[in-house]
């Protein structure tokens, strides 16, 4: 199954990897990501500003988690540029991964990246694009759970994210879309695109 035009469902995750690698021996720049969501971030941030990652020649791959960067860079050959996003918690792994490398920067997420896209698009505007999608009625049932009824509404809309199949990926995109608009991009993703 796909997810507007990306891999989603039990394999996605190795699919896409697969394919992203199958790109990068013609690479002039590789940006390794944690996951296919974050791909889609930063490929449809890119593409908000105007930008061909593909005719610039440069790779976003996802590695399938934090704990495969190790294994991943032995696979890039000879990248001439090398970037990397990832989550606070999973910095310390690609730091040490990336030592020596002469990579171009690691740009970190302050918790996650769906926490940098909720914040970027605030609460208002993701309701406004859960009800676009026809997913209010879910997101308010949860608000509604014994469990979430008095947590936060960031944490609400993380855990709304989180539940459904391929919520967050859809979402990865549409909150990116919605960030580029307002011109409210968040820093890591701001920051990769402008060093590549």
């Amino acid at each position: 199954m796909t997810v507007d035009g990306y891999l989603s469902g039990p394999g996605a995750s190795t699919a896409a990897t697969a394919l992203a690698l199958a790109k990068v021996r013609d690479a002039a720049t590789v940006v390794l990501c944690e996951g296919i969501s974050d791909q889609i971030a930063l490929e449809t941030a890119a593409a908000g500003r105007g930008r061909d990652l593909g005719a610039e020649r440069i790779v976003v791959v996802p590695i399938g988690g934090a704990h495969a960067i190790g294994g991943f860079l032995p696979r890039l050959g000879s990248v001439v540029r090398l970037a990397a996003l990832c989550d606070l918690r999973e910095a310390e792994l690609f730091r040490r991964a990336l030592h020596g490398t002469g990579h171009l920067g690691l740009y970190i997420c302050v918790e996650d990246l769906e926490d940098e896209l909720l914040r970027a698009a605030g609460t208002a505007a993701m309701e406004a694009l859960a009800e676009s999608q026809g997913d209010l009625g879910a997101l308010r049932s949860l608000r509604r759970q014994p469990a979430w009824r008095d947590r936060d509404p960031e944490a609400q809309v993380r855990r709304f994210l989180a539940s459904g199949s391929r919520r967050k990926l859809r979402y990865a995109r549409l909150l990116v879309e919605a960030a580029v608009r307002e011109n409210t991009l968040p820093r890591p993703l701001d920051a990769l695109l402008t060093a590549v």
